[in-house]
């Protein structure tokens, strides 16, 4: 299928690791519309429908972006959902947040020793600017159980990336 230079254009700014399924949609779409080239507008139309929570690198900052990361052993018991009520109710370790603060991803270390949260955290970067990850409190609190034996190495590889650490979310 032909592709205007101006829609060219349009699709590099999605990120990278979805550039091809992009352009397979954008192409499907058109395809269902009977035309057989891309226009600036057909991928405008596209991206609008399916990809409009992506923050754009150079897009300007609207909202305080937070990411919970939770301990994958006490996950599978625990639903998550004092974290989420915390950050709801701006409590606890969320009270400094004001009322653009959204939660854009919660996750799970992986396992020790935090196996996946390098990993997810790059992925995160390429759709949003994270600005405060919350080890939630299963994984800082002595409360219930140990607290994570990897934290100071999780806190270390959040850090070198930039992004500010808040332990503890509802204790």
């Amino acid at each position: 299928m032909k592709w205007d230079k101006d829609a060219e254009k349009e699709l590099e700014k999605a990120p990278e690791f979805v550039r091809d399924m992009a352009r397979r949609k954008v192409e499907a779409e058109v395809e269902k519309k009977g035309k057989d080239a891309v226009s600036l507008d057909d991928v405008r139309e596209v991206f609008e429908e399916y990809m409009s929570y992506l923050e754009p690198a150079d897009s300007p900052k609207t909202s305080t972006n937070i990411a919970i990361i939770r301990c994958e052993r006490i996950s599978e018991a625990c639903p998550g959902s004092a974290c989420l009520l915390a950050l709801q109710g701006r409590k606890v370790r969320f009270k400094g947040y004001g009322d653009d603060a959204r939660l854009v991803a919660m996750i799970t270390c992986g396992g020790c020793p935090g196996r996946r949260i390098s990993r997810l955290l790059n992925t995160l970067a390429k759709t949003v600017k994270l600005d405060a990850v919350h080890l939630s409190s299963c994984m800082v609190k002595e409360e219930y159980q140990p607290p994570c034996p990897h934290r100071e190495e999780i806190v270390a590889l959040i850090k070198k990336k930039g992004i500010t650490v808040v332990e503890g979310t509802h204790h």
